[in-house]
């Protein structure tokens, strides 16, 4: 009977592993839009991040010291605390289906682990969206406009977020906006924005915000969805574990166990910096 070693674990682990991460980072929408943090082993649960408040200069007279005046501030931080938590994925890999497969199972697999840790990854950072306590969608049952995308920009603006604006939305909440650029009565159809949206079906920018489409954001039963559009600054993931990948061998099942686990945290972190967007999801 032929025993399984490390050697031959490990030679399985390796390739699951490599394509795991690289699909995990690729297929990731969200997770290069937020701001990230990195948790080194053994520090706790969760991290702790500082908000600093806005602060601004006053004018000063000459010969007369700053101090008692209105220049003369405190600085207080507010912390905003992310929870680390585990999610995961198994399978049992048959001996079988290993030794037969034309494909390359091995390879297949680490897509599969890969895909559903970034699709977790992005659901739990689209979720926040419904938390923004700043509302400039439509509504349900309404159809997104690009009104309402303009007004999430000017809501951002006059916050002062900072950075690159993101807008995240469910693919069908798109397709009004969509059908509005393409509208040839529209006088919209005509422009850059128009015409990318007739050629590839891609929006790009409105109102200096990036638009990206994801059918990750969540369809409520009444198929509606919360869309977001916001500034880097406005949510944070913390992470400790990006992608583990462990196998045991199982020789009564004839089969190898893999296990693939990933430790983060996400939270929101300015409030004002995120505008949630609310409005009909199907056509």
């Amino acid at each position: 009977m032929a025993n399984s070693t490390t050697t031959t674990l490990a030679s399985l682990i390796s390739p699951i592993v490599q394509e795991a991460l690289f699909t995990a980072n690729e297929r990731s929408v969200m997770r290069g839009l937020v701001k990230n943090f990195a948790v080194p082993m053994n520090s706790g649960k969760s991290v702790q991040v500082p908000v600093y408040p806005i602060v601004a200069a006053q004018a000063l007279t000459e010969g007369t010291t700053m101090a008692g005046t209105s220049a003369d501030i405190a600085v207080t931080t507010t912390t905003k605390t992310i929870t680390l938590a585990e999610v995961g994925v198994m399978t049992n890999l048959t001996d079988l289906m290993r030794d037969t497969s034309e494909a390359d199972v091995i390879s297949h697999l680490g897509k599969l682990f890969g895909e559903a840790i970034a699709t977790k990854m992005d659901a739990d950072l689209m979720g926040l969206f419904a938390g923004f306590s700043t509302e400039q969608g439509p509504g349900a049952g309404a159809e997104l406009t690009v009104a309402d995308i303009f007004q999430a920009a000017a809501e951002l603006k006059s916050s002062n977020a900072p950075g690159d604006y993101f807008a995240v939305l469910h693919p069908k909440q798109v397709y009004a906006v969509k059908s509005a650029l393409t509208n040839t009565f529209s006088g919209v159809a005509a422009t850059d924005v128009g015409n990318e949206a007739y050629r590839r079906g891609l929006v790009g920018q409105i109102a200096g915000i990036n638009i990206i489409e994801s059918s990750n954001v969540a369809v409520d039963g009444s198929g509606d969805s919360i869309g977001g559009v916001f500034s880097s600054e406005a949510m944070g993931l913390a992470m400790q574990n990006d992608l583990s990948i462990e196998i045991e061998r199982n020789a009564a099942l004839r089969a190898d166990t893999v296990v693939a686990t990933a430790r983060y945290g996400v939270g929101e972190l300015i409030d004002v910096y995120g505008v949630k967007l609310t409005s009909d999801a199907t056509i």
